[in-house]
């Protein structure tokens, strides 16, 4: 048995015919030295005479393989070679054999099966769990979201609350003040208390109309329910006003998509800034907004709008000063209808409601938005100063001839003592009062809440 313990290189040379010596084989540049008589085994050295070639290698391995059996180690220990002995043929199973062989392969098959199954099974189970667990993370995600956003709103509708109660505190005094010095002369319930007390709310800005309402109702109350002590009367005068505020009051549903609002009102009720602090709300929303700048009298009131829109981020449709305002609506209207806006906000200038020919205008402009926009939902909405008091009352019925109002904002409610002109618009007009603004700051305009106005105005 001889082992390969070295390999050598020798410089190179060039020998293509195979020479035989007793103790070494050289072919074609490979010598291979057989050292039998140094060591127990025999030990065959490898020497590259020539061309490291693996053709010349295999044919000498195989000269020296001819003279006896080696097994050919390299160095470092690796066998390169061995030789192998003849391979058996193996003997031909009998039938018994076979059919055992056969049985085992379909045990193994059977019991491997379900152990696929098994870890098929596993994965599943260990993908669904996965997914479970992250739709809960997800879940649990919004949830807090929501809590967040309901919380913000609580506090956000508090805070607005307090600011319409603290708002409205001068018309609290305005009304209730009188009732109070009213009731506080009176002993007993008579004819002289009702006709100081219709005075007492009539100069609180009700209105004639509701204050004659208002008193008719108490007198049947008093002789219903047997009231004697004039202090009762309170109460119930509470009572009759709140059931106007909230008569017919229902939750505000969101403005269908496409929807064109019209903002008008007479000059100075702040119906510019109002509308930038609409566009702001309901961007805030989500709603995709445009506004359109047809107040082209007014200095400055393109300008002005220009400004709201860079704040809330929305574009402004507008011409030149002195164009033709229903020119501006026709382009507003077809930019919203292209770029497929949730809502057009349209501006329109401030005029006298007693100018004929500017009301004839407003008429104009709803006729443009029904031709070009046949299918958007139209709103109309009338900016009052609630500091005016009943002269805001006779702007909304003259301006109600002109267009028809779907909706009334009341601003400048906080520091007037003039908000009962809120009461009276109620219910004379039956129009819904859909915004109010208790300050000059972008979120002071907020929808108006029957209930919550009712408890601010009695400082409940």
């Amino acid at each position: 048995m001889g082992l390969f313990d070295f390999l050598k290189s020798k410089k190179k040379e060039e020998t293509n015919n195979i020479e035989i010596k007793s103790d070494s084989i050289e072919c074609d540049g490979i010598e291979i030295t057989l050292h039998s008589e140094q060591t127990q085994q025999n030990e065959i050295s490898l020497n590259l005479v020539g061309e490291d070639n693996t053709t010349a290698i295999n044919q000498a391995v195989h000269k020296a393989i001819d003279k006896q059996d080696v097994e050919l180690y390299s160095a470092t220990g690796g066998k390169l070679y061995q030789e192998q002995p003849d391979l058996e043929q193996p003997k031909p199973l009998t039938e018994q054999e076979a059919i055992t062989i056969q049985q085992a392969l379909s045990k193994v098959i059977e019991l491997s099966t379900p152990k696929t199954e098994n870890i098929e099974q596993q994965s599943e189970q260990q993908e669904m769990t996965e997914q479970t667990e992250q739709i809960e993370q997800i879940e649990q995600a919004e949830q807090t979201e929501q809590q967040q956003n309901t919380e913000e709103n609580k506090q956000s509708k508090k805070g607005f609350f307090a600011k319409l109660k603290e708002g409205l505190d001068k018309t609290r005094k305005n009304i209730m003040g009188g009732v109070d010095n009213v009731l506080g002369a009176f002993t007993k319930i008579d004819e002289d208390l009702f006709e100081e007390l219709e005075e007492a709310l009539i100069m609180a800005d009700l209105g004639v109309e509701t204050t004659m309402n208002i008193i008719e109702n108490l007198r049947k109350r008093v002789k219903k329910e047997h009231i004697v002590d004039p202090q009762a009367i309170r109460g119930m005068l509470i009572e009759e006003i709140t059931a106007i505020l909230e008569e017919d009051a229902q939750e505000e549903k969101e403005l269908p998509s496409p929807t064109v609002m019209l903002v008008i009102g007479v000059n100075g009720v702040g119906k510019t800034t109002t509308i930038g602090k609409l566009a702001y709300n309901f961007k805030e929303q989500g709603k995709s907004v445009l506004l359109g700048a047809a107040d082209t009298f007014r200095a400055a009131a393109i300008e002005q709008l220009e400004v709201w829109g860079q704040r809330a981020d929305i574009d402004v449709i507008k011409h030149q000063q002195n164009s033709d305002p229903a020119a501006v609506v026709f382009d507003a209207v077809n930019a919203a209808k292209n770029r497929k806006a949730d809502l057009l906000i349209c501006d329109t200038a401030g005029r006298l409601h007693n100018k004929k020919n500017l009301m004839e205008e407003l008429k104009k402009i709803a006729k443009v938005i029904d031709r070009e926009y046949p299918e958007a939902h139209k709103e109309v909405y009338i900016v009052l100063d609630a500091t005016t008091g009943q002269n805001a009352m006779q702007q909304a019925k003259v301006f109600q001839e002109a267009a028809d109002i779907t909706g009334i904002i009341l601003t400048k409610l906080d520091g007037t003592a003039k908000g009962g002109i809120v009461i009276a618009i109620k219910s004379e007009l039956k129009l819904p009062v859909k915004y109010i603004g208790v300050g000059e700051g972008i979120k002071d305009l907020q929808k108006f809440d029957a209930k919550q106005f009712a408890k601010a105005l009695f400082g409940e």
